[in-house]
């Protein structure tokens, strides 16, 4: 559940088939814009190694962790083929142009 919605900035903030990095606490998000403009959010955290999602290649609804090439899914937070694990969704909305990323308040 969401209690709370941060305005991360303007979508065009974010580059096609890249991400921008939030910190919420303790933790970093990466927010993913793809190339035809979907908004996706993880913990910028690959489940394999912890490697930065952020630095990845982003490409049909995934992205591929920079370290060991995992592949994660930006819908799901699953990793894809063989690989196991997941990393944490958080939900994003657009509000006009500008992307709002949701979280659970303390």
């Amino acid at each position: 559940m969401t209690d709370e919605w941060l305005d991360v900035g303007e979508i065009s903030d974010i580059p096609r088939r890249g991400a921008r990095c939030i910190r919420i606490g303790e933790t970093s998000v990466a927010v993913f814009r793809t190339a035809d403009d979907q908004i996706h959010a993880l913990e910028d955290k690959c489940p394999h190694r912890n490697g930065p999602l952020s630095q990845g290649i982003v490409h049909d609804g995934c992205v591929t962790c920079p370290l060991h090439n995992w592949v994660i899914s930006l819908k799901t937070g699953q990793a894809q083929g063989a690989d196991e694990g997941s990393t944490e969704v958080y939900p994003v909305r657009l509000d006009g142009t500008r992307v709002l990323l949701g979280f659970r308040g303390k």
